[in-house]
């Protein structure tokens, strides 16, 4: 676009005490005068509702690009806190200070995430695909049947009359979720299945009970986890050579199957770590921590009945930036499971 036909818009908040500290009608003056911008207006609170339509109208009035000066979450800030552009508009990227406080050389390469992400976004809505997919992933999975629906944090699944599950291939974010909550084991990815991940822990060598040496079993969500123990190892921490990992899409992709196949097979313990959750969640699929921490209770359960100790099965969140506590959890594990003992169904 060239510069002639370039129409700037810039909407200032006087609310929350900034007309206050801000000599609002000197920046006005000084945006108008020295900056060219077209139109330029300030409310005393740019976030209630009136300030919002006040917003649209700028744009209504031809504004092609809008600047939004202003403290309110109601603009900047998104539903996923893993994706630090987004706004609550797919499609609309919030950067440099009116996302978080920032120097001049920090707007500038927010403000080239932004970007990257916006072109991102078009290239990928006019293929008719999700927007944040995991990246180069392009299959789908196969639904047949209801649970999946309930547990979906992306809206994928609808039902129809009969409640079976319609999918929304457009929503899917490859998470897996559907996957850890079906009961039936029918749902799979190309890339990913119960079988698939099924077939690498039954691939893990076990030591027979005669050698008295545990074998421990990691399942890491590959966003936080699984990087987190990259870094420990970068720093050079040690943690126990006992255990074997294998990375999962997200902790709320762990189906309950793959406990059962690693207690049956041998192991004497399964650690699963994944995102925070809560109101300060990491997880990069909103829900995928928590729904765990609801499948656990289950898992714990299913343990009561098989007469085996809660504590072979805990879960543990982190975020990457604790990757200097994951070994301290890894030896603490292994060291209670060797308190605890052996596996007793090792060797049937």
């Amino acid at each position: 676009m060239d510069k002639k036909d370039k129409k700037i818009a810039v909407c200032i908040c006087r609310g929350c005490d900034i007309g206050n500290s801000l000599d609002v009608e000197a920046i006005e003056k000084v945006v108008t005068d020295e900056c060219g911008v077209a139109l330029c207006r300030s409310h005393p609170f740019l976030c209630s509702d009136e300030g919002v339509e006040l917003v649209r109208k700028e744009i209504q009035q031809g504004a092609n690009a809008l600047v939004v000066a202003g403290c309110s979450s109601r603009f900047p800030d998104s539903h996923f806190i893993c994706f630090p552009y987004e706004t609550r508009r797919t499609g609309i990227y919030a950067a440099g200070c009116v996302r978080a406080p920032n120097d001049c050389e920090a707007c500038q390469e927010d403000a080239a995430g932004a970007a990257l992400k916006a072109i991102q976004c078009v290239e990928l809505a006019s293929r008719g695909t999700a927007v944040h997919p995991r990246w180069g992933d392009q299959s789908y999975p196969d639904f047949q049947l209801q649970r999946c629906t309930e547990e979906c944090p992306f809206g994928t699944l609808n039902e129809d009359a009969k409640g079976t599950p319609q999918p929304n291939p457009t929503r899917c974010r490859r998470c897996g979720i559907c996957l850890g909550s079906c009961p039936e084991r029918i749902i799979s990815f190309a890339d990913y299945s119960i079988d698939i991940i099924s077939s690498m822990i039954k691939a893990v060598h076990i030591p027979d009970e005669f050698e008295e040496k545990p074998r421990l079993l990691g399942l890491l969500c590959e966003n936080d986890a699984y990087p987190a123990l990259d870094l420990a190892g970068l720093a050079r921490m040690q943690h126990s050579a006992l255990i074997r990992f294998i990375p999962v899409r997200c902790l709320g992709a762990v189906n309950v199957v793959w406990i059962a196949d690693a207690l049956a097979r041998g192991f004497d313990g399964i650690l699963l770590v994944g995102c925070k959750s809560g109101d300060d969640y990491q997880c990069h699929f909103i829900r995928g921590s928590e729904l765990m921490g609801t499948r656990g209770d289950n898992i714990q359960e299913k343990l009561k009945q098989l007469a085996l100790e809660e504590e072979r099965v805990p879960v543990e969140e982190l975020s990457i930036s604790d990757y200097q506590k994951l070994p301290q959890i890894i030896n603490g594990f292994a060291e209670q499971i060797k308190d605890i003992g052996m596996n007793p169904f090792k060797g049937f």
